[in-house]
């Protein structure tokens, strides 16, 4: 009998032992996916180290100098071991040292200490919208791993710090929306990693440093809204390390520069939004400007260029935006100017334009505005100019033009747009154009004179008048539709009204639509909603990210936003005068927020700022646009 059991008895045991084996290796396969869990978590978790003695000097140092009205700075307080808990508003730690000081619209005041210099790992300082005075501490220089700088929108006076080239990490300094003077430091230029400079509206003088113009990395250069002058340097264009130049957007207008145009610009293949307007620029405009093939805006108004208008800019077939208005131009409109094909906006009043206006200008179908107004020209309007349906702004006054002018321009305009034209006619009915008297016809000798006759009417007049009859038909049959729709939208507004009512009277609040998630408030004090999962960023990191034009439209403009993190969405800021208001915007975008198709692009959250600004993100798309795909551009 023992030895007849002894083999199952075996089996049984090195059954147990693979049980128990592959139980371990279970065990160890949940220990290693949870230990990889946490240490991608890690990085947003408090990692438990207490704050420096330094870090924390620091921050009581610049606690001190601050005036904090609403008490957000109540949680910096005690012995500081909770400081890099979270439990301190705005700050970061990594190790115990403070790497992120973020608190944006929070209504500080005061100044901004100098004891910012003990914040030595200290990689982002965002002190936005608020009203901090005093200078810009040059102890930012100290801080060698620093890479933005958001002090915008607040009273900060005196100069940018000569110590800012101290930092070899610095990407983005925005010191916009201040009271800055003196002039721009030339040690921006130890900066080599420098993305974004935005240093308008300030009271900035002197000129431009020609070292700025030579940053390989740069692709934003704000300095709108300044005292600047001298010339413009012409030393633009200096090779990064892949063989391009960077720069995209280069915005110089509000200034006092003089001189000319430089020609360097043309070596800027990458730009798209150039403006140099409201200066005192003189010379022409060089020819190689036409040369830049992403460039969309050129605003080059309110400035004493003269010459001609350049054949060239009309190879410009990205330009959407091209103003020339307030200069002093002259020579003919070319004919080829039809090779703008993506032009929406051209405005060349108040130069010296002289002869006709070309015919071609009704093939750029997406013109939305066109202002030719106190100029030179002469001749009559194009009839092929009613052919362009998108547009809303159509301005001739104050030439020299003739003849009648096309009916539909004259329904659509009022006639201001045609005004100061003498020998213009057929836009009002106070200027009417003359018309020749009907030749009368030979009278009947059967006709006598003193008897009525009556006319029979023609086939051509029963024709017109079926139609006439038919048209009333349908305007009628129209006219009972819309009043259908309107008392139906009435009713489902009542009926919502009154759901509400309900929910409210049961204790319910309405909310954002099922699978959206929402922080509102926070660093930006606007309102941000998240679909499909948690948030993966905040208002105020999309609101600080660095944005990148990637095209213009009636509706607003789209960016490629670049996150702090590295991830990029795509997000489009919609017109004020074109979205609705707050609680529709919602409504409707909630609704589009819940739609998933393979073959539609998913909306990833929306935005509504404190101040009516809405953007709806999505996921970006690396590999072109729609149109890009199907044109080939």
């Amino acid at each position: 009998m023992e030895q007849t059991h002894r083999p199952a008895h075996r089996r049984k045991k090195g059954k147990w032992q693979q049980q128990q084996l592959l139980l371990l290796l279970l065990l160890l396969f949940l220990f290693l996916s949870s230990s990889s869990i946490s240490s991608v978590e890690g990085a947003a978790a408090w990692d438990g180290v207490a704050i420096t003695r330094t870090d924390l000097q620091g921050l009581q140092a610049i606690k001190s100098d601050l005036a904090d009205r609403r008490g957000v700075l109540r949680s910096w307080n005690g012995t500081g071991l909770d400081a890099c808990s979270g439990a301190w508003a705005g700050i970061k730690c990594v190790r115990g040292q403070v790497v992120a000081l973020q608190l944006p619209w929070r209504g500080l005041g005061g100044r901004l200490s100098d004891k910012i210099g003990q914040l030595a790992a200290l990689r982002k300082l965002s002190l936005h919208d608020n009203a901090i005075g005093g200078p810009v501490p040059a102890a930012l220089g100290l801080l060698r791993d620093l890479r933005g700088v958001y002090l915008f929108n607040n009273r900060f006076s005196g100069g940018v710090p000569l110590s800012i080239g101290g930092c070899p990490l610095l990407q983005t300094l925005d010191l916009s929306n201040n009271s800055l003077t003196g002039g721009i430091p030339s040690t921006l230029a130890n900066n080599s990693r420098l993305i974004r400079i935005n240093l308008s509206y300030n009271n900035i003088s002197g000129s431009l440093p020609v070292a700025v113009t030579r940053l390989p990395s740069l692709i934003f250069l704000f300095l709108q809204h300044n005292l600047l002058s001298g010339s413009i340097p012409n030393t633009w264009g200096r090779s990064s390390s892949n063989g391009t130049y960077q720069l995209q957007s280069l915005h110089l207008e509000h200034n006092f520069f003089s001189g000319g145009i430089p020609i360097s610009l043309s070596r800027l293949q990458m730009l798209e939004d150039l403006s140099l307007s409201n200066n005192e620029l003189n010379g022409s405009i060089p020819q190689e400007i036409g040369t830049l093939p992403r460039i969309k805006t050129l605003d080059l108004s309110e400035n004493s260029i003269a010459g001609s208008f350049p054949a060239s800019l009309c190879n410009l077939s990205s330009l959407i935006e091209l103003n020339l208005e307030g200069n002093h131009l002259e020579s003919p409109i070319p004919e080829a100017i039809d090779g703008l094909r993506n032009l929406s906006v051209l405005s060349v009043k108040k130069n010296q334009f002289l002869g006709e206006i070309p015919a071609t200008i009704g093939n750029i179908s997406g013109l939305s505005r066109l202002d030719l107004s106190e100029n030179n020209l002469t001749g009559e309007i194009p009839a092929s100019i009613d052919n362009l349906t998108n547009l809303t702004f159509f301005n001739v006054s104050g030439n020299n033009l003739s003849g009648r002018v096309p009916v539909l321009l004259s329904e659509k305009f009022n006639s201001s747009s045609f005004s100061r034209n003498i020998e213009l006619c057929g836009y009002s009915v106070s200027v009417p154009c003359p018309s020749t008297p009907p030749a009368s016809p030979p009278s009947s000798p059967s006709t006598s004179p003193n008897r009525p006759s009556r006319r029979r009417l023609s086939s051509k007049d029963l024709i017109l008048i079926a139609v006439g009859v038919f048209l009333a038909l349908i305007f009628l049959l129209f006219c009972i539709l819309l009043c259908c729709l309107i008392r139906k939208r009435t009713a489902t507004s009542k009926q919502s009204t009154a759901s509400d009512a309900a929910a409210a009277e049961r204790g319910e609040k309405p909310g954002p639509a099922a699978g959206a998630e929402g922080e509102t408030g926070g660093d930006t004090g606007g309102k941000l909603v998240h679909f499909d999962g948690p948030l993966a960023f905040t208002a105020d990191d999309l609101l600080c990210a660095t944005a990148e034009i990637m095209g213009k439209s009636t509706y607003g403009t789209v960016y490629k936003a670049t996150l702090e993190d590295g991830s990029q969405v795509a997000v489009k800021r919609l017109r004020e005068k074109i979205a609705k208001g707050q609680k529709e915007f919602e409504s409707e975008v909630s609704v589009l927020g819940r739609i998933r198709h393979p073959n539609l692009l998913a909306m990833r959250a929306f935005y509504l700022g404190p101040k009516g600004e809405k953007l709806l993100v999505f996921d970006f798309m690396p590999k072109g646009s729609l149109a890009a795909f199907l044109h080939g551009n």
